[in-house]
């Protein structure tokens, strides 16, 4: 296989490189989505049963503890649970504004390395016979042998260059793919919290309501016998 990469010249080279930069962009990606990837119903249902019971500082604890895009939009909304549900909403979609950027990092260079590679093979390719025609334009005749040979360095690197192109391309669509997916998942959760924070404030108004009018019929009642 060296033998091979070697008669393709020095751009062979330049692709074996950008062939190491794009599968170590797929494996620093890939880990960071699997350790970012959660079960969302899960974690809101967990927080739903806190919010019920008032606990938010135990909702807290549990948000800054799960790793995650997902747990740290819920948590910028719980940190600012007084706020009016406008505002939640306002937070929720600027701390999401805030983790796309580190999780689109990097996808850009994988997306230009599938592009730029089968274009870096098409110029060896060029180079290679520009080298093997020209004893021709010198001498009038070359050997068959030294075209093969230098036909054969062209197309090393062409092939160098799809082989390159082709698995980055993959990484890519996989990598946009569970991009979309964690995206997905912050919105979901953005919203379900928006959504559990203004319940439980009904809620509270709601058991305001009922005591207040206890005490206002406990009153009239006590009118009642002092009037007798």
């Amino acid at each position: 296989m060296f033998e091979i990469l070697s008669q393709g010249g020095p751009l062979v080279f330049l692709l074996l490189g950008c062939s190491l930069l794009a599968v170590g962009i797929f494996l620093e990606r890939f880990f960071l989505f699997h350790r970012a990837n959660l079960d969302v119903q899960d974690l809101m249902q967990g927080l739903s049963n806190l919010l019920h019971k008032k606990n938010f500082a135990e909702a807290l604890h549990v948000c800054a503890g799960t790793p995650g895009p997902v747990a740290r939009v819920v948590h910028a909304a719980l940190v600012q649970q007084e706020a009016p549900r406008e505002e939640l909403k306002q937070i929720v979609q600027e701390a999401g504004q805030l983790e796309v950027p580190k999780l689109e990092r990097y996808l850009g260079a994988l997306l230009a390395i599938a592009y730029i590679a089968p274009l870096i093979g098409l110029l060896g390719t060029v180079l290679g016979l520009i080298d093997t025609f020209i004893p021709v334009t010198s001498n009038g005749f070359a050997a068959s042998s030294d075209l093969a040979k230098g036909i054969y360095r062209s197309l090393v690197t062409s092939a160098a260059g799809l082989a390159v192109a082709i698995p980055s391309y993959i990484f890519y669509s996989y990598l946009a793919a569970a991009l979309q997916s964690l995206l997905h998942d912050m919105e979901r959760g953005g919203i379900e919290i928006v959504n559990l924070i203004t319940a439980t404030r009904q809620n509270k108004e709601i058991v305001d309501f009922k005591e207040s009018a206890q005490r206002l019929a406990e009153d009239q009642k006590k009118r009642k016998l002092t009037g007798k």
